[in-house]
């Protein structure tokens, strides 16, 4: 299990994902070879993945979240057809074995029923379909994804990574030029590969890399995402909460939510539920407590349903097999 070493690194990794284990060292109080090797411990075993993503939109591509309501006797090939898709990202089963819920990356303007024929497999085991476009995520890059395993860090220790709060993406996105598919293909892989073995993997000189790194990231081309598995961690409880809220409380209600260290993601999304939370915790009693308190004193809230997560496919860039988190196969 886990301790608050390990749970310090993961949250370091939240705040700054390519922060050198020296720093990360120095910020939670553990020497560099400490820090080096819980991390690739971590790694190794399956629990954490840093991967480098390209964002959907430099393709024309929006996310759109689907709920696919499915015969529990079938869902359970259909959900892993649709988890080894590229497109398919977010891939869990919920609601007692009745229900997919995933995201797709697809054209913003796409036609629903183009959008289902592309990217759902045809199936006898589904029952009905709702596609709603994720409209907004909230919160910034040092706080979207984490839900504070117990080893949360100070304000301090956070502007120690990751510096100032960042700014908006300074440019146009950067499409990806041919020359860069060795370099984000090494970042997908291990979004902390160095400038080092970067440089050795495109023939690029270090500082070449560094530069483009730094391009990419900072028109919001390329970002970076921490993938983990709660349940390794000693949080057995993922639940999807969908709320209605009026549209003047929405950017309010939305911050609250992802400032709350129970949520992973907060974003807005079209549809009758227009606010779509992802919450963990370690047992349904803990669950029942964040309702009865936090979620509760959020006013604003005009009704909320919820999905409990029964089977986790795959996180943002890695497959879940046999309990690991490990890269999809190229399709």
């Amino acid at each position: 299990m886990a301790d608050d070493v390990d749970m310090k690194i993961l949250h370091s990794l939240q705040c700054a994902p390519r922060a050198p284990f020296r720093l990360i060292g120095e910020v939670i109080g553990v020497s560099e070879q400490t820090a080096a090797r819980r991390y690739h411990a971590l790694h190794r075993s399956g629990v954490v993945r840093v991967v480098g993503m390209v964002n959907p939109a430099v393709y024309g591509q929006a996310q759109w979240v689907a709920r696919i309501r499915c015969r529990p006797d079938r869902v359970g090939p259909l959900a892993d057809a649709l988890a080894r898709r590229a497109d398919i990202a977010y891939a869990n089963i919920a609601s007692g074995g009745s229900e997919i819920i995933c995201v797709i990356r697809s054209p913003v303007d796409a036609q629903r029923d183009d959008m289902l024929m592309q990217q759902l497999p045809k199936s006898a085991a589904v029952l009905d379909v709702s596609i709603d476009l994720l409209i907004h995520p909230f919160g910034d890059p040092g706080t979207v994804g984490w839900a504070s395993y117990g080893g949360r860090l100070t304000p301090e220790q956070v502007r120690q990574l990751a510096g100032d709060p960042p700014g908006a993406p300074t440019g146009p996105l950067l499409p990806p030029a041919e020359e860069d598919a060795p370099l984000l293909d090494a970042v997908a892989q291990d979004g902390r590969t160095t400038h080092t073995q970067l440089a050795a993997l495109t023939g690029w000189s270090t500082a070449r890399v560094a530069r483009r790194l730094d391009a990419l990231e900072s028109s919001g081309t390329l970002s970076y995402d921490v993938d983990s598995l709660p349940e390794r961690l000693g949080y057995q409880l993922n639940a999807t909460l969908w709320l209605r809220v009026a549209p003047a409380h929405l950017q309010r209600i939305g911050e609250e939510l992802v400032r709350h260290d129970e949520v992973a993601f907060a974003g807005a999304t079209s549809g009758q539920h227009n606010v779509m939370a992802i919450v963990i915790c370690r047992d349904a009693e803990d669950f029942y407590r964040y309702l009865t308190t936090r979620f509760a004193a959020i006013p604003g809230i005009d009704a909320y349903g919820v999905s409990i997560r029964v089977r986790r496919l795959k996180q943002a860039a890695s497959l879940i097999s046999r309990g690991r988190l490990v890269r999809p196969s190229p399709a």
